[in-house]
């Protein structure tokens, strides 16, 4: 009884160490290894870190089965200890077994090691990176046959790598530390957006086609000009034919730059002269890797086309950001309300609302579904048969309609002016 004991206190302690192992692997980060890398032992750790998943489903399979084979001898000797030489019945003695070898599990295979191995995770890691090596050469295929024997018991899709260490684990690990207080929770947030960027292409956040201001090559400097200036752009997309052309994108820096240093080339030089290549993505790329992609190749902005070749929007590195942080408001971004009456009796309106609404306010006889328009903007867009933009104006049943900058994190037009018919008079007297 004494040997069998000894046997499972040490593979108790053996499988103790190897939870230790898999909690320090799992939690070290490969660039505190690359920065304090100490011989061989950090040479294959690096290894390790490399295919994570693999040696930590080995170490799981081994300390599965030296906790498994512990249980089983301590189980046999102490109900055969408890039943035939205390005089105990069955079922006493199998409760009383269950009761130490639950507190042992919890104890000594639960708390214990993964505590030790949190804490102490960098030395506990490159001692254990020789022997999960050689473990994993004889047992890998074992834990992958296991590994895909059980995602094909399991209803649903199941994973390559094992359930071990998956993102819903890290998820789950962040709210968490959000529910106790380790992190804030715009913080907590922030750390999902960034597992949702894989979820996301960029046709969900690009800026739509008819959102899109375009500029035509044969266009002058100046012209090129007004149209950053007026639409508060600096990139805007350069096109050829229509608007699935897009040829180039002209940067109001550059043309800046160019006009300082030779006054006449804003009436004598054209768009085409200046606008550098655009940068094309397919509308299903996923936001991560564009977000990677446009860093590589240093640009800020990324003409989207969609499966057909079109331009189907454009994106930029502020939008990918957005989508991790939140909005991001500048000096430009205004809060309003929906309809505000200014002193001179006009209405300044948000660019979003409904025609009908619209409609309503300025007693107007405005037919949206013979206009075929849903928003203010939709109506300035259609009659103007462009993109509005800042100072944009129409006229609709006696009232202006005058475009007005000042909202949004892509410098769309926020809100319309309506000006009634007897203002506008008198502002064409003055």
């Amino acid at each position: 009884m004494i040997s069998t004991l000894v046997i499972a206190l040490i593979l108790f302690i053996f499988a103790g160490l190897l939870i230790s192992a898999e909690t320090a692997i799992g939690r070290i980060s490969r660039s505190r290894v690359e920065e304090t890398r100490m011989g061989a032992r950090a040479d294959k750790l690096l290894v390790i870190l490399g295919d994570r998943a693999r040696y930590v489903n080995v170490l799981l399979f081994v300390s599965t089965v030296a906790s498994v084979g512990a249980f089983a001898l301590v189980s046999f000797e102490l109900i055969g200890y408890l039943d035939t030489e205390l005089g105990w019945s069955f079922i006493a003695a199998f409760a009383a077994t269950a009761g130490v070898l639950i507190v042992i599990s919890y104890v000594g295979l639960g708390v214990a090691p993964r505590t030790l191995g949190r804490i102490h995770a960098e030395p506990i890691a490159l001692f254990a990176a020789g022997p999960t090596r050689f473990m994993a050469t004889i047992l890998g295929p074992v834990t992958t046959l296991l590994i895909l024997i059980g995602n094909a018991l399991t209803p649903g899709k199941g994973f390559r790598e094992g359930p071990f260490d998956s993102e819903a684990d890290l998820r789950e690990m962040v709210d968490m530390a959000g529910a106790d207080s380790l992190i804030e929770d715009d913080e907590r947030q922030m750390i999902h957006s960034v597992f949702e960027l894989s979820d996301t292409f960029a046709r969900e956040v690009m800026v739509p086609r008819t959102e899109m201001v375009f500029i035509e090559r044969n266009k002058t400097l100046r012209q090129a000009l007004s149209l950053g200036l007026r639409s508060w752009f600096s990139r805007i997309p350069v096109i050829g034919e229509n608007s699935d052309d897009v040829i180039g994108v002209i940067y109001l820096k550059d043309i800046v730059k160019r006009v300082f240093e030779y006054r006449d080339a804003e009436q004598h030089e054209r768009v085409e002269d200046l606008m550098r290549s655009p940068y094309f993505v397919p509308d299903s790329k996923q936001v991560d890797d564009l977000l990677r992609d446009m860093q590589s190749a240093r640009v800020h902005m990324a003409i989207v086309v969609d499966e057909y070749g079109g331009t189907a929007g454009l994106i930029t590195i502020e939008d990918i950001l957005e989508e991790i942080v939140g909005e991001i408001a500048d000096e430009y971004d205004t809060a309003a309300p929906e309809v505000e009456e200014l002193d001179d009796g006009s209405f300044r309106v948000m660019a979003r609302m409904n025609i009908d609404d619209f409609n309503d306010l300025i007693k107007g006889d405005i037919d949206s579904e013979e206009e075929g328009v849903d928003s203010v903007i939709g109506l300035l867009a259609k009659k103007l048969g462009r993109v509005p933009i800042a100072d944009s104006t129409i006229d609709v049943d006696g009232w202006t309609l005058i475009a007005e900058p000042g909202s949004g994190r892509r410098n769309r037009i926020g809100f319309v002016r309506a000006i009634p018919p007897a203002v506008s008079n008198i502002d064409e007297a003055d």
